[in-house]
């Protein structure tokens, strides 16, 4: 009796524990773990900003950065409209070419809904026309636009679920445990492209592995004759699709610089600190080995393409207008008649 009793009141602990456990982070839904944040910076995040700065900032423009996977969210036994990835790349694209080097690498021209930006410029226009009467655009009011002489290109290409999966799991005597896990793969590509010839001056693709796991335990036995004991507990994470394909984003940010460092497009302020920054992207391209024959800089079909020049208003000529009096008041000029010359003297004749 003094066993069953024990295994009993053992039993009830690993039960309270267990329910004590799940119910924690229910506990803490409303305490700092689960409050919005704006500072929660990833390790990726953190050497995009720690890329070495740039010789001058480069002016690149993003008109988008679509989802063309044409996936949808996994579901089991039901049909899901949601898309497996997030649908907002060029709001992420953007950020990452804003973080890059703190802010010192690139300014961005948003292309992402040009259509509404014309909008505003056109209200802009007419409210001068119909409340001052200018017929022609007064730069002191609306500047032209800034234009790049680079756009910044691509997708989120491939998503590809439970490429790999695994477990583990043990139990002796009605008590065990097991762990699950798989990876999913995101795969994004981004291109430098030159607004002046369409020339892809820089290309490169990212793929980012998707974690996902859970460790799940119970008890499954007997702590009397007719008394059955059985407890669960289990937790699973899954790392933030949206979270993963940003890091992909921000690394293919990092491996465009050091694209376009190495065939000039733009230069880093530190030459050394560049040479080693170009050095670690390639050392990272080639797994660790860099083979003899890899390509070298790429000829350019024109010189220094991410140079821009800006637009100016051209400078209007001054016009004096003149008041002239009606044609009716204008006193009439007779030509005066061209003087005659007299006749030639004759042989007799004497002249004076």
């Amino acid at each position: 009796m003094a066993a069953n009793a024990a295994k009993k009141t053992l039993g009830i602990a690993l039960l309270a524990f267990a329910l004590a456990g799940c119910s924690d982070p229910m506990s803490n839904f409303y305490t700092s773990d689960f409050i919005a944040t704006v500072g929660d910076l990833t390790p990726q995040n953190r050497a995009l900003r720690a890329v070495p700065a740039p010789h001058e900032p480069v002016i690149v423009s993003v008109y988008g950065f679509p989802d063309l996977t044409g996936q949808y969210k996994e579901m089991e036994n039901t049909q899901s409209l949601s898309r497996a990835v997030t649908q907002g790349g060029s709001q992420m694209l953007i950020d990452a070419l804003k973080n890059a080097g703190e802010r010192r690498w690139f300014t961005i021209l948003d292309r992402s809904d040009l259509e509404s930006l014309i909008r505003e410029r056109q209200i802009v226009t007419e409210m001068r026309r119909q409340y001052r009467g200018e017929t022609e655009i007064n730069p002191d009011a609306l500047s032209p636009l800034a234009h790049a002489g680079i756009i910044i290109q691509g997708g989120i290409t491939g998503y590809d679920s439970n490429t790999m999966t695994g477990g583990v799991g043990a139990r002796y005597l009605g008590i065990g445990g097991n762990r699950k896990w798989k990876l999913d793969v995101v795969t994004v590509s981004m291109r430098a492209v030159a607004t002046n010839t369409g020339e892809v001056l820089a290309s490169v693709v990212v793929r980012k592995p998707i974690a996902s796991y859970g460790t799940q335990g119970g008890i499954f036995t007997y702590v009397a004759l007719d008394e059955l004991l059985e407890v669960e507990g289990g937790r699973a994470t899954n790392e933030p699709r949206q979270l993963a394909v940003q890091q992909a984003i921000e690394k293919a940010v990092m491996g465009l610089i050091a694209e376009g460092a190495e065939i000039g497009i733009w230069s880093f302020a530190d030459k050394t600190a560049g040479a080693q920054y170009i050095a670690g992207y390639r050392n990272q391209l080639y797994d660790g080995v860099i083979p003899a024959n890899a390509p070298g800089p790429a000829r350019l079909l024109r010189n220094n393409p991410a140079r821009v020049v800006p637009t100016r208003p051209a400078s209007r000529p001054v016009t004096v207008s003149r008041v002239l009096a009606p044609a009716a008041a204008q006193p009439r000029r007779v030509p005066e008649p061209a003087p005659v010359a007299p006749p030639p003297a004759a042989a007799d004749e004497t002249v004076g």
